[in-house]
């Protein structure tokens, strides 16, 4: 998979999620946002809360895009909606693109609170959480850090596009306006429903 940055028409897919505690499901938001920063397309999807359906349903939001122009999947981390994983390298094949999740802060892990929230089911989420292995991280010329997760993406062509949909502080734009989506379609959920 190459990402063949010199084209201007290069695009990327950010998606972020949002929720509120307590509820079954989460919104996630997808945001097609080409190399000029302008907004290309969107799609809103669903993942369950605590789940294991994260992968799939990323997969499934940029199908239902209908893109073929797509040149990177970035994802605002690999633990969605309280420890719903992501499985980077097999959501990588499932869209046949590069996969690159991002983190913007160096923690000590989650197997504690993995072991915690899920007694009964601890063993598979560890599983899962194990296997996507340490997060590298990755200094902007900002100076500011982010810790990603990848696959299919040399690290070259990472650094290039991270530095290429940044513009300031460390959150790229097509994450940061996935947020800003999916934020605000949880909240018209909400009210809607009048809670």
């Amino acid at each position: 998979m190459r990402l063949h940055l010199n084209k201007p028409g290069i695009r990327v897919l950010g998606v972020a999620e949002s929720f509120r505690q307590g509820s079954a499901r989460s919104f996630l938001a997808g945001v097609v946002m080409r190399r000029d920063l302008v907004i290309d397309g969107f799609a809103i999807g669903r993942t369950s809360v605590g789940g294991d359906d994260a992968t799939e349903s990323i997969a499934r939001l940029y199908s239902r895009l209908r893109r073929n122009d797509v040149n990177l999947v970035m994802v605002s981390g690999a633990i969605l909606s309280l420890y719903n994983i992501v499985d980077v390298d097999l959501l990588a094949r499932m869209t046949r693109l590069p996969v690159v999740c991002l983190t913007y802060r160096e923690t000590s892990g989650i197997e504690e609170s993995i072991r915690k929230h899920f007694p009964r089911a601890a063993e598979g989420k560890l599983t899962a959480y194990r296997a996507l292995g340490a997060r590298r991280r990755v200094r902007l010329r900002s100076g500011r850090s982010l810790f990603v997760r990848t696959s299919g993406i040399p690290d070259v062509e990472l650094s290039s596009v991270l530095e290429m949909f940044t513009l300031q502080g460390s959150i790229p734009e097509p994450v940061r306006v996935a947020r800003l989506l999916a934020r605000a379609v949880l909240s018209s959920g909400s009210s809607r429903r009048g809670s």
